[in-house]
């Protein structure tokens, strides 16, 4: 499927749609379409902290925000790629089709993903790298935001290194007696792994009911790497092709190219609004997105005795359901402001396929939760100051079930799963903060939170020898935080805030039986328990409106009972045979003590009227508690220094910008024992040790805006570097050409 082919086949009947509703459009009151924020991101900016609005100066934390004319300038594949071009959150991929955010040191179930209020982490998201983020679509989000530090007031367990949160668009009321009828239409391609997407939209608006529609479908193809720099060790020389009823391992005609990492993604949204009164609005949503079956890479590039080891390693397809119900009462009385509901059921499946080189076995895992969630929040106006609170409940079902298939006859058989099939994971919560402007240049903001979590699970002992049937997990805990935004003179703010967090173990970590690395078998352990953080952070913000904005965020987070794998002994032995391999046993247990501590700071200055400066940069250190060795070590999640700087210019219809990303170097010493397991991903020092070399890649962009039409050209990687991100098992796109086209009518 390429979009431009059928761009050019449907143009003609865009042209006589646009022509005949040109005018009446004109005519009809719309919201209006987002303006250029080059200079407005220098003065006051809206963010959704907390789950409501406020002005981003009255907020003691540390956040990004995202707009959407800023997605369609910098074109991002998907999610992921979208936070990675922040500038302020680092990116894992150990695929093409992934991507896992870390923030300030953690990554994967202790940071969490919010889509309209509805929290995505469920049962089974793991410690390793997850790419549950792609799952939502970059092209049909109005705003997004990244919250920096604990979030577990509002949201609970999980939100310990910050809130991933994203709002998608919004269906729009018509306020005049004509209807609001407007969407948008785009196509993209890029050269480096041949991407091709299209996606539409659109809004159909009356007086109190409106519809909204989008859907977005990518194509990619294996993605090449940079052809300049980089050790041979990234290339690709070989792969595994099964022809002729066996297995041979073929010469890579270009071995910059990385066999197996393209897949297809498909994203729907819908939404209904009906607005029953002045006060009432409710919101109905139904979100689908689904990647269809996604090689890993990283797997695929093991060797074992010389050889690579697996003839396949997929994915299978990631799908995803959400039907939501929002409903928001703005009315004042005796007890709220504005009040709002959010009902959400989710379904998530997702599956590995593996099997050894010259082996006829197949193992098939899939995994299928089922998610209910019910969020309750309001606001009071007080005397003094304004009272936030409410209440969440969410109940997660796993179910889980492992099959192996001979291929030669489709013959299949049951095998352990990766989880005890069955099991709940559930928490519920009760939350209140307040907020109060003590002084004109003074705000205080504090609150409290109660949550219960509850675990049930029973284990299988047919298939595997368990030496335990079920557990059973209840705890509470409490979290905090308290603020201080200090407004010193009109060019200085000043912030201090408290934080606390927590993270209850779930189905992942109590249940799961999996080979986390060669020779190396996790096993499960029912006695772990929560693992609590708390964070200290001050910031600063030097500012003058329209000319430079200057912010840093010092920042210290202690994770006490931290949630480790580490080795572990099963049935009195510290090793297994596990699919007939021996390997040694691991668990997650919480023996650790991890300590996370940074800088970040940013800055955009106003150079002349069309020139701005724009620069981030981010270093973050980590240790974390080795009782083996009896010793710190790295910790896994606190990437190498990183950051961007981009000169950008505008002018009428042009907006442009070139710059650089970059990384430092992660030495063999600085890199984590767990990272060391996995030289295959690694370059190699002068010693022999794996390390991750340091790189920097310069890319510009441009986009012309033509009345509805809005063209864009980017070219990442000029110089064609060949790199390879931090912990990423696939290296990055060389020299890649993007190139794409916007409608809107």
């Amino acid at each position: 499927m390429n979009p431009l082919n059928i761009l050019h086949k449907i143009w003609p009947a865009i042209r006589m749609v646009c022509a005949a509703c040109s005018l009446p459009l004109a005519a009809a009151a719309q919201e209006p379409q987002p303006a250029d924020t080059s200079a407005r991101q220098l003065g006051e900016v809206i963010v959704t902290f907390h789950k409501w609005e406020h002005n981003q100066n009255e907020v003691p934390n540390k956040i990004t925000k995202i707009r959407q004319e800023q997605i369609f300038r910098n074109n991002p594949q998907t999610s992921a790629d979208l936070l990675s071009q922040t500038g302020t959150v680092f990116v894992q991929k150990s695929q093409l089709g992934g991507g896992s955010p870390m923030i300030r040191g953690f990554a994967t179930n202790r940071v969490l993903l919010v889509v309209d209020g509805v929290r995505m982490n469920n049962a089974i998201y793991r410690s390793g790298n997850l790419q549950n983020v792609i799952s939502v679509d970059a092209l049909s989000l109005e705003t997004s935001e990244v919250i920096f530090g604990p979030g577990s007031l509002i949201y609970g367990s999980d939100a310990i290194g910050g809130v991933m949160d994203f709002h998608s668009l919004q269906p729009r009321i018509s306020h005049t007696e004509k209807p609001v009828v407007k969407g948008s239409g785009l196509v993209r391609y890029s050269s480096a792994n041949q991407e091709n997407t299209l996606h539409g939209d659109i809004n159909i608006g009356g007086g109190r009911w409106s519809f909204l529609s989008s859907f977005t479908y990518s194509s990619f193809g294996d993605q090449q790497m940079g052809k300049y720099g980089g050790q041979d060790s990234y290339l690709r020389p070989e792969y595994v092709q099964r022809t002729g009823g066996r297995d041979s391992i073929l010469r890579n005609s270009d071995p910059r190219v990385q066999r197996f990492t393209g897949y297809n993604q498909l994203n729907l949204l819908h939404k209904l609004r009906y607005r029953a009164g002045k006060h009432l609005d409710l919101v109905y949503g139904y979100t689908y997105a689904r990647t269809d079956t996604t090689p890993r890479y990283d797997r695929l590039i093991q060797y074992r005795n010389g050889n690579l080891r697996f003839a396949e390693w997929n994915y299978g397809p990631m799908i995803w359901n959400m039907h939501n119900l929002q409903l928001v009462h703005k009315k004042k009385n005796q007890w709220y402001d504005e009040a709002r509901l959010v009902a959400a059921y989710q379904q998530y499946e997702e599956s590995r396929i593996d099997r050894a080189r010259n082996s006829n076995n197949r193992n098939i895992l899939t995994e299928a939760v089922t998610a209910l969630s019910l969020n309750a929040d309001a606001n009071k106006k007080l005397t003094a100051g304004t009272l936030y609170y409410g209440a969440e409940w969410v109940w997660n079902n796993v179910r889980s079930r492992g099959e192996r298939e001979v291929i030669t006859n489709g013959l299949r058989s049951a095998i352990p799963s990766r989880y005890p099939d069955g099991s709940n994971w559930q928490t519920a919560g009760l939350y209140a903060s307040y907020r109060v402007r003590l002084a004109d240049s003074l705000l205080f903001s504090s609150g409290v939170r109660y949550s219960l979590n509850r675990l049930a699970a029973r284990f299988d002992t047919a298939l595997f020898a368990f030496p335990f049937r079920d557990t059973r997990l209840r705890e509470g805990a409490v979290t905090g935080n308290a603020g201080l935004v200090f407004q010193a003179n009109r060019l200085l703010q000043l912030n201090l805030n408290l934080s606390t967090g927590f993270r209850m173990p779930n189905v992942d970590d109590i249940g799961k039986l999996f080979e986390s690395t060669p020779g190396l078998i996790t096993v499960p352990n029912p006695g772990l328990r929560s693992e609590y953080a708390w964070n200290f952070e001050a910031g600063w913000v030097l500012q003058q409106a329209g000319k430079y904005r200057l912010e840093g965020n010092l920042f210290f987070t202690l994770l006490d009972n931290a949630i480790v794998r580490r080795p572990f002994t099963f049935n009195g032995s510290d090793s297994i045979l596990f699919q007939g391999i021996v390997s040694q046993v691991e668990a997650l247990q919480n023996v650790a003590r991890a300590t996370v501590y940074g800088i970040q700071i940013s800055g955009e200055w106003q150079l002349l009227r069309q020139w701005q400066l724009v620069s981030h940069a981010n270093w973050i250190g980590g240790r974390e508690t080795d009782e083996v060795r009896n010793e710190q070590v790295p910790l896994r999640h606190a990437p190498p220094f990183y950051g961007s700087t981009f000169l950008r210019f505008h002018h009428n219809r042009w907006w442009a910008e070139l710059g650089t990303v970059y990384n430092s170097a992660v030495t063999f010493n600085r890199l984590a024992p767990t990272e060391r397991a996995k030289p295959e991903i690694y370059a190699r020092d002068n010693n022999g040790n794996p390390f991750a070399p340091g790189w920097h890649q310069v890319q510009v962009r441009t986009t012309y805006e033509w009345k509805q039409l809005l063209l864009s050209l980017a070219w990442e990687n000029i110089t064609n570097r060949r790199y390879r991100p931090y912990s990423s098992g696939i290296v990055a796109a060389g020299s890649n050409l993007i190139v794409g086209m916007r409608i809107r009518i």
